[in-house]
């Protein structure tokens, strides 16, 4: 298991967060490396996506965590041709309301659990492209946030 985390602060009420965080369709916005997003069915924990990846890959996902206002989760299994079904990843987004400074206080975490030893190794060797992705993704999220 390989695990990468980052957080900020969003100076935006934690239900405008959320509002976007929640909504499958708003994952290309804000999430690096989504082109594409898609809900296949269901709403909240259970639900089921489609994330298109802008390598060109597509990932289905189920929700599995969800907390409304301060917890989605999702599990992605990669699709298509050559996948491995034990390779997966989980993504968490974590909102904690800031009463200091207003706002939010966003976590993002993402868990890999990579298909063999050989990929584990590989994500291990791009694991600070993994952490900027998430430091270019909560500053996405604090400028879609801000706008509402």
């Amino acid at each position: 298991m390989i695990l990468v985390e980052r957080s900020a602060h969003v100076a935006a009420p934690i239900e405008v967060v959320w509002d976007v965080v929640q909504r499958a369709e708003q994952l290309p916005a804000w999430l690096a490396g989504v082109r594409a997003a898609e809900v296949l069915s269901g709403e909240g924990f259970g639900r089921r996506q489609l994330v298109q990846a802008g390598r060109g890959s597509a990932h289905e996902a189920e929700v599995i965590a969800y907390q409304e206002p301060t917890l989605i989760g999702w599990r992605e299994r990669a699709k298509g041709a050559g996948s491995r079904a034990e390779a997966r990843t989980e993504i968490y987004v974590q909102l904690t309301g800031d009463d200091e400074e207003g706002g939010t206080i966003v976590r993002l975490i993402v868990v890999r659990w990579p298909a063999g030893p050989v990929k584990a190794a590989l994500l291990r060797l791009g694991l600070r492209r993994v952490g900027a992705d998430l430091e270019d993704s909560l500053a996405r999220l604090t400028d879609l946030a801000a706008v509402g």
